[in-house]
């Protein structure tokens, strides 16, 4: 202890004020620096920043306030006391990201390659614990070799701190992960745990075990960028949410991202009064739908041309694509919209499209972010992938993701609404506070082709013209059931709209919806189908 305080003593300078505001000038400036030029060189030739400059990227400028800056680690093992860089590879505080109030830590590849130690994590749960008991985003840089291998079990107990802060703070504020560089084996799992991932091409990597060790162990040789890099878990796992192409464009991304976001659980979305009118009606809507119920169409095009400005931030743009989710504004307010894709597997839901769909409705529930859903669904992925795989369970995710939601749900049927797709996709029966259609609706357990295979198999083998007759059955089906009149009859419907006016109805709809109070049993959790 006294050999510690005569260090800390010697680093503050001279014992007179002017000697210690010098000392603390120099302090502060190793605290800035900790590192040697050739790690600082390294890191730069790999097209990366520093752990400093990407909190200054990311903040709004001038409104970064360091925490902890001269915290050292405390081992002793393997002459590990003989370098003890002040931050101790991490850079933590707070800051605003318009305006707003953000807690950030940024991970030092460049001190102990970014490894993780005792003092490392205390630093982390420090900022996450500020960032609940304030209400605030946190948002954490991930940049690291993994558990400290000097500090033994110490290190493998800071992750388990870290993940434990993680579950706490899950659906009380917003996180978000930034990947920008390694984040292996148990590391993996606090991003995991938080809301959004964010990645960078080429630099940054994910993965439980490396290339070396999975060719060791199964003798399956790949590279780290099919293992775990940006595009591999864009478009093939979905544990990365966004991808971008350098650091800097992703830093912006999350930025942007933030601006659809509440600062907590009991806060609303910020509003930004709009440019774009109300009650703009957009013509090309009445013709957006082929003719042809086997034409597809791009459901994106649809969400742009009723939402604000036509700025649509889409999630998970590269994994399931058959269903779309992402964040838009209506009159100014943030909202949720899923929609099926029909331009991609027809629109039918499969276990991917079912998974990622239920994270973001509960996402958006969790942080009362209205939802808005446009339904253009055959039914479910049929084939014995999907049924090994699970889809009842994973299908069920979505159905109870949808029917746990308490925020405003308003819900548009396009074109195609049929079997138990048609339940899951936010129906009325489900809870969905205003459900409409567009004229084009078909409403309906199966398609008529489908429908008249089955209902009328022997009329039609028994008919002098099978193929006349079918004809003429399927086109008696859809002007029975195939259309939205039926469920408009039954009050499954609310309203049959012009397609022109999708956006002023949803507007004048969210102001209605948005004040709801719903009420729901006392219970500790529900048990969704994991």
């Amino acid at each position: 202890m006294l050999k510690c305080l005569t260090v800390q003593k010697e680093r503050l300078g001279e014992d007179t004020t002017a000697g210690k505001i010098e000392g603390l000038k120099r302090l502060r400036e190793a605290a800035a620096h900790p590192a040697s030029e050739r790690a600082v060189r390294r890191q730069r030739e790999k097209g990366k920043m520093l752990a400093r400059e990407r909190i200054e990227r990311l903040l709004d400028e001038g409104t970064f306030v360091e925490l902890d800056r001269y915290r050292v680690h405390r081992s002793y093992n393997f002459g590990m006391e003989k370098n003890r860089p002040l931050g101790d590879g991490v850079v933590t505080g707070y800051g605003e990201i318009l305006g707003r109030k953000v807690f950030v830590f940024s991970q030092d590849f460049t001190v102990f390659g970014g490894s993780l130690g005792e003092v490392f994590a205390q630093k982390i749960c420090k900022v996450m614990d500020l960032a609940v008991q304030n209400g605030c985003p946190v948002i954490g840089i991930n940049d690291s070799g993994g558990a400290r291998i000097q500090e033994g079990v110490v290190s493998l107990a800071g992750y388990a701190e870290i993940f434990h802060r993680n579950v706490q703070a899950s659906g009380v504020v917003p996180q978000i992960s930034i990947i920008m560089g390694p984040c292996a084996g148990g590391a993996v799992y606090s991003p995991a745990i938080t809301d959004f991932i964010f990645m960078v091409e080429e630099t940054s990597h994910m993965f439980i075990t490396g290339p070396d060790v999975i060719k060791t162990v199964t003798g399956e040789e790949v590279s780290f960028e099919d293992l775990g890099g940006a595009l591999t878990h864009g478009s093939r796992s979905g544990v990365a949410h966004f991808t971008a192409p350098d650091e800097e464009s992703c830093l912006e991304d999350v930025r942007y991202l933030i601006s659809f976001l509440p600062q907590n659980n009991l806060d609303g979305a910020p509003h930004f009064p709009p440019e774009d009118s109300p009650e703009r009606r957009e013509e090309e809507l009445a013709s957006i739908i082929p003719d042809s119920p086997q034409h597809p169409y791009d459901i994106k095009r649809v969400i742009e041309l009723v939402v604000d400005d036509g700025e649509f931030f889409e999630v998970a743009e590269l994994w399931a694509q058959n269903i779309v989710c992402g964040f838009a504004r209506l009159d100014g307010h943030a909202v949720g919209v899923v929609g099926n894709q029909p331009m991609v597997l027809a629109g039918t839901l499969d276990i991917d499209a079912s998974i990622k769909a239920a994270r973001f409705v509960r996402f958006c529930d969790a942080f009362n972010i209205p939802l808005v859903t446009f339904v253009d669904v055959p039914g479910f992925l049929p084939g014995t992938g999907q049924e090994w795989g699970g889809i009842i369970k994973h299908g069920a995710k979505l159905l109870y993701a949808y029917s746990e939601a308490t925020v405003p749900k308003m819900t548009v049927i396009t074109r195609k609404a049929y079997g138990g797709a048609y339940d899951v996709m936010c129906s009325k029966h489900i809870g969905a506070d205003v459900n409409v259609s567009w004229p084009t609706g078909e409403i309906a357990v199966m398609g008529a082709e489908a429908a008249v295979n089955v209902i009328f198999r022997r009329q039609i083998a028994e008919a002098d013209d099978p193929e006349a007759e079918r004809a003429r059955l399927i086109e008696y089906y859809r002007e029975q059931f195939n259309n939205p009149m039926v469920a408009a009859e039954m009050g499954y419907l609310d309203d049959i709209i012009d397609p022109r006016e999708t956006r002023p109805y949803l507007i004048n709809a969210l102001r209605t919806v948005r004040t709801k109070r719903p009420e729901r049993p006392r219970r500790k959790h529900g048990n969704i189908p994991l």
